[in-house]
Protein backbone atom coordinates (compact mmCIF):
# COMPACT_ATOMS: atom_id res chain seq x y z
CA UNK A 1 0.00 0.00 0.00
CA UNK A 2 1.50 3.81 -0.88
CA UNK A 3 2.05 5.62 1.85
CA UNK A 4 0.72 8.88 0.11
CA UNK A 5 -2.48 8.57 -2.34
CA UNK A 6 -3.58 12.02 -3.79
CA UNK A 7 -6.69 11.85 -6.45
CA UNK A 8 -7.87 14.58 -7.96
CA UNK A 9 -7.51 16.91 -4.68
CA UNK A 10 -8.22 20.29 -5.49
CA UNK A 11 -8.36 23.44 -3.06
CA UNK A 12 -10.46 26.69 -4.50
CA UNK A 13 -10.44 30.03 -2.20
CA UNK A 14 -13.35 32.17 -3.65
CA UNK A 15 -12.38 32.61 -7.07
CA UNK A 16 -8.27 31.48 -6.99
CA UNK A 17 -8.15 27.98 -7.98
CA UNK A 18 -4.98 27.21 -5.40
CA UNK A 19 -4.54 23.20 -6.33
CA UNK A 20 -6.36 21.88 -9.26
CA UNK A 21 -6.97 17.91 -9.68
CA UNK A 22 -3.70 16.88 -8.89
CA UNK A 23 -2.96 13.13 -8.78
CA UNK A 24 0.27 11.28 -7.52
CA UNK A 25 1.27 8.36 -5.36
CA UNK A 26 3.44 8.15 -3.20
CA UNK A 27 5.38 4.41 -2.31
CA UNK A 28 6.24 3.96 1.53
CA UNK A 29 10.32 4.51 2.36
CA UNK A 30 10.43 6.94 -0.65
CA UNK A 31 12.00 9.84 -0.62
CA UNK A 32 9.80 12.20 -2.61
CA UNK A 33 10.24 16.08 -3.96
CA UNK A 34 7.65 18.18 -4.26
CA UNK A 35 8.59 21.32 -6.30
CA UNK A 36 7.28 24.68 -7.66
CA UNK A 37 7.59 28.59 -7.83
CA UNK A 38 6.39 30.55 -5.05
CA UNK A 39 2.34 30.66 -5.28
CA UNK A 40 2.83 27.17 -7.34
CA UNK A 41 0.84 24.96 -4.65
CA UNK A 42 2.94 23.46 -2.58
CA UNK A 43 1.95 24.75 1.04
CA UNK A 44 -1.74 24.29 0.40
CA UNK A 45 -0.85 20.77 -0.74
CA UNK A 46 1.25 19.82 1.91
CA UNK A 47 -1.86 21.34 4.46
CA UNK A 48 -4.84 19.38 2.81
CA UNK A 49 -2.25 15.97 3.19
CA UNK A 50 -1.63 16.49 6.80
CA UNK A 51 -5.60 17.50 7.17
CA UNK A 52 -4.68 20.58 7.96
CA UNK A 53 -7.11 21.92 5.40
CA UNK A 54 -10.12 20.11 3.72
CA UNK A 55 -10.11 19.70 0.02
CA UNK A 56 -12.81 21.48 -1.99
CA UNK A 57 -13.07 18.00 -3.92
CA UNK A 58 -10.62 15.18 -4.67
CA UNK A 59 -9.53 12.24 -1.53
CA UNK A 60 -6.33 12.13 -0.01
CA UNK A 61 -4.96 9.07 1.76
CA UNK A 62 -2.21 9.69 4.04
CA UNK A 63 0.00 6.13 6.54
CA UNK A 64 -3.74 4.28 5.38
CA UNK A 65 -5.89 6.83 6.27
CA UNK A 66 -9.02 9.16 4.57
CA UNK A 67 -7.40 12.82 5.59
CA UNK A 68 -10.89 14.15 5.85
CA UNK A 69 -12.56 11.21 7.33
CA UNK A 70 -9.89 10.53 10.03
CA UNK A 71 -7.47 13.63 10.38
CA UNK A 72 -6.57 13.06 13.60
CA UNK A 73 -5.78 9.41 12.48
CA UNK A 74 -3.27 10.83 9.56
CA UNK A 75 -1.74 13.29 12.47
CA UNK A 76 -1.01 10.41 14.92
CA UNK A 77 1.15 8.91 12.21
CA UNK A 78 2.72 11.95 10.43
CA UNK A 79 5.62 14.48 11.30
CA UNK A 80 6.30 17.73 9.99
CA UNK A 81 8.60 20.15 9.85
CA UNK A 82 7.40 23.13 9.16
CA UNK A 83 9.37 25.98 6.68
CA UNK A 84 8.43 28.46 9.35
CA UNK A 85 8.67 27.02 13.41
CA UNK A 86 6.43 28.41 15.73
CA UNK A 87 6.95 26.67 19.41
CA UNK A 88 7.22 27.41 22.46
CA UNK A 89 10.10 29.42 22.91
CA UNK A 90 9.85 29.38 26.55
CA UNK A 91 10.82 25.76 26.98
CA UNK A 92 14.10 24.94 26.31
CA UNK A 93 14.88 21.91 23.79
CA UNK A 94 14.95 19.17 26.14
CA UNK A 95 11.33 20.51 27.67
CA UNK A 96 10.41 20.83 23.88
CA UNK A 97 11.08 17.32 22.54
CA UNK A 98 10.43 15.73 25.72
CA UNK A 99 6.50 17.65 25.49
CA UNK A 100 6.00 16.45 21.90
CA UNK A 101 6.71 13.24 23.05
CA UNK A 102 4.28 13.16 25.89
CA UNK A 103 1.54 14.94 23.66
CA UNK A 104 1.90 12.03 21.13
CA UNK A 105 1.13 9.75 24.35
CA UNK A 106 5.01 8.01 24.26
CA UNK A 107 5.33 7.04 28.06
CA UNK A 108 7.83 9.40 29.94
CA UNK A 109 10.49 7.25 30.30
CA UNK A 110 10.32 5.89 26.73
CA UNK A 111 10.06 10.04 25.88
CA UNK A 112 13.71 10.69 27.10
CA UNK A 113 15.21 7.68 26.09
CA UNK A 114 13.98 8.75 22.73
CA UNK A 115 14.83 12.33 23.30
CA UNK A 116 17.98 11.45 24.34
CA UNK A 117 19.07 9.50 20.93
CA UNK A 118 17.59 12.42 18.93
CA UNK A 119 19.34 14.89 19.66
CA UNK A 120 22.40 13.37 19.66
CA UNK A 121 22.05 12.01 15.88
CA UNK A 122 21.16 15.47 15.27
CA UNK A 123 23.87 16.74 16.90
CA UNK A 124 22.57 19.17 19.58
CA UNK A 125 24.76 19.61 21.71
CA UNK A 126 24.21 18.96 25.50
CA UNK A 127 24.96 22.16 26.97
CA UNK A 128 22.46 23.46 24.23
CA UNK A 129 19.23 21.15 25.09
CA UNK A 130 19.28 22.80 28.56
CA UNK A 131 18.61 26.58 26.98
CA UNK A 132 15.88 28.26 26.26
CA UNK A 133 14.39 28.00 22.34
CA UNK A 134 14.07 31.43 21.78
CA UNK A 135 18.04 31.51 22.21
CA UNK A 136 18.66 29.17 19.74
CA UNK A 137 19.83 29.88 16.59
CA UNK A 138 18.32 28.61 13.00
CA UNK A 139 20.42 25.17 12.78
CA UNK A 140 19.28 24.48 16.44
CA UNK A 141 15.46 25.24 16.04
CA UNK A 142 15.39 23.11 13.04
CA UNK A 143 17.69 20.31 15.04
CA UNK A 144 14.58 20.63 17.48
CA UNK A 145 12.02 20.83 15.44
CA UNK A 146 13.44 17.56 13.49
CA UNK A 147 13.43 15.73 17.11
CA UNK A 148 9.80 17.01 18.12
CA UNK A 149 8.56 15.34 14.38
CA UNK A 150 10.35 12.28 14.48
CA UNK A 151 9.82 11.29 18.54
CA UNK A 152 6.47 9.32 18.28
CA UNK A 153 7.94 7.21 15.38
CA UNK A 154 5.88 8.31 12.38
CA UNK A 155 5.25 6.75 9.10
CA UNK A 156 5.64 9.65 6.88
CA UNK A 157 7.13 12.80 7.48
CA UNK A 158 6.96 15.93 5.51
CA UNK A 159 9.35 18.73 5.01
CA UNK A 160 9.39 22.18 4.35
CA UNK A 161 12.54 23.71 3.47
CA UNK A 162 14.28 21.75 6.14
CA UNK A 163 17.72 23.19 5.54
CA UNK A 164 16.91 27.02 4.95
CA UNK A 165 19.57 29.18 7.01
CA UNK A 166 21.30 26.46 8.40
CA UNK A 167 25.04 26.03 7.85
CA UNK A 168 26.63 23.14 6.17
CA UNK A 169 27.61 20.54 8.74
CA UNK A 170 24.04 20.66 10.53
CA UNK A 171 22.32 20.21 7.03
CA UNK A 172 24.60 17.31 5.87
CA UNK A 173 23.99 15.61 9.48
CA UNK A 174 20.23 16.68 9.23
CA UNK A 175 20.53 14.33 5.46
CA UNK A 176 22.15 11.79 6.63
CA UNK A 177 19.82 11.14 9.14
CA UNK A 178 16.73 11.63 6.84
CA UNK A 179 18.21 9.26 4.67
CA UNK A 180 18.70 6.24 7.34
CA UNK A 181 15.00 6.87 8.10
CA UNK A 182 14.15 6.39 4.46
CA UNK A 183 15.87 3.08 4.17
CA UNK A 184 14.12 2.07 7.15
CA UNK A 185 10.99 2.54 5.44
CA UNK A 186 9.76 6.20 6.38
CA UNK A 187 8.06 7.91 3.71
CA UNK A 188 9.83 11.52 3.20
CA UNK A 189 7.76 14.26 1.09
CA UNK A 190 10.43 16.83 0.81
CA UNK A 191 10.21 20.57 -0.38
CA UNK A 192 12.48 22.87 -1.16
CA UNK A 193 14.06 25.31 -3.65
CA UNK A 194 17.24 24.20 -3.48
CA UNK A 195 17.00 21.87 -6.43
CA UNK A 196 20.98 20.30 -6.15
CA UNK A 197 19.84 18.94 -2.42
CA UNK A 198 16.63 17.67 -3.89
CA UNK A 199 18.27 15.67 -6.58
CA UNK A 200 20.75 14.40 -4.44
CA UNK A 201 18.02 13.01 -1.79
CA UNK A 202 14.97 12.18 -3.70
CA UNK A 203 14.33 9.36 -5.99
CA UNK A 204 11.37 10.48 -7.48
CA UNK A 205 10.48 13.90 -8.04
CA UNK A 206 6.98 16.07 -8.84
CA UNK A 207 7.36 19.60 -10.30
CA UNK A 208 4.03 21.61 -10.04
CA UNK A 209 2.98 24.88 -11.27
CA UNK A 210 -0.39 27.48 -11.11
CA UNK A 211 -1.25 24.23 -9.11
CA UNK A 212 -1.26 21.45 -11.51
CA UNK A 213 1.13 18.75 -11.65
CA UNK A 214 3.48 19.27 -14.60
CA UNK A 215 5.71 16.53 -14.42
CA UNK A 216 6.71 13.71 -12.24
CA UNK A 217 9.15 10.96 -12.21
CA UNK A 218 13.30 10.43 -11.70
CA UNK A 219 15.07 13.41 -13.16
CA UNK A 220 15.68 10.89 -16.18
CA UNK A 221 12.22 10.47 -16.83
CA UNK A 222 11.71 14.02 -15.87
CA UNK A 223 14.29 14.75 -18.66
CA UNK A 224 12.12 12.93 -21.18
CA UNK A 225 9.50 14.95 -20.35
CA UNK A 226 10.49 17.94 -21.08
CA UNK A 227 12.64 17.13 -24.17
CA UNK A 228 15.83 17.62 -22.21
CA UNK A 229 17.42 14.42 -21.80
CA UNK A 230 20.71 13.94 -19.39
CA UNK A 231 19.76 17.89 -18.27
CA UNK A 232 20.14 19.04 -14.73
CA UNK A 233 17.09 18.96 -12.49
CA UNK A 234 17.52 23.00 -12.06
CA UNK A 235 17.18 23.16 -16.27
CA UNK A 236 14.28 20.92 -15.74
CA UNK A 237 12.54 22.74 -13.94
CA UNK A 238 13.11 26.35 -14.92
CA UNK A 239 12.38 24.62 -18.65
CA UNK A 240 8.16 23.89 -17.27
CA UNK A 241 7.72 26.12 -14.71
CA UNK A 242 9.96 29.39 -16.24
CA UNK A 243 7.54 31.03 -18.65
CA UNK A 244 8.56 34.68 -18.78
CA UNK A 245 11.74 34.24 -17.49
CA UNK A 246 13.24 35.40 -21.21
CA UNK A 247 11.88 39.13 -20.04
CA UNK A 248 14.30 38.86 -17.44
CA UNK A 249 16.42 42.00 -18.87
CA UNK A 250 19.84 44.11 -17.00
CA UNK A 251 19.44 47.05 -15.09
CA UNK A 252 20.33 50.14 -17.31
CA UNK A 253 20.99 52.19 -14.62
CA UNK A 254 23.32 50.15 -12.51
CA UNK A 255 27.18 50.83 -13.21
CA UNK A 256 27.24 53.62 -15.84
CA UNK A 257 28.49 57.05 -13.71
CA UNK A 258 29.21 60.20 -15.06
CA UNK A 259 32.98 60.62 -14.68
CA UNK A 260 32.89 63.76 -13.60
CA UNK A 261 30.88 63.63 -10.80
CA UNK A 262 30.47 59.88 -9.89
CA UNK A 263 27.04 60.14 -9.98
CA UNK A 264 25.01 57.55 -11.82
CA UNK A 265 23.62 58.97 -15.28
Amino acid sequence: MDAIVAEGLTKRFKDTLAVDRVSFAVARGEFFGFLGPNGAGKTTTIKMLCGLMKPSSGRALVAGRDVVADPLGVKARIGILPETIETFDRLTGWELVNFSGLMYGVPPEETQRRAEQLLDLLDLDPQDRSKLVIDYSMGMRKKAALACALIHGPEVLFLDEPFNGIDALSTQAIQKVLQNLAAKGVTIFYTSHVLEVVQKLCTRIAIIDEGRIQGMGTVAELGVQAGLPGATLEDLFVKMVGKGAEKIRDLDWVGRTDPDSGTVT
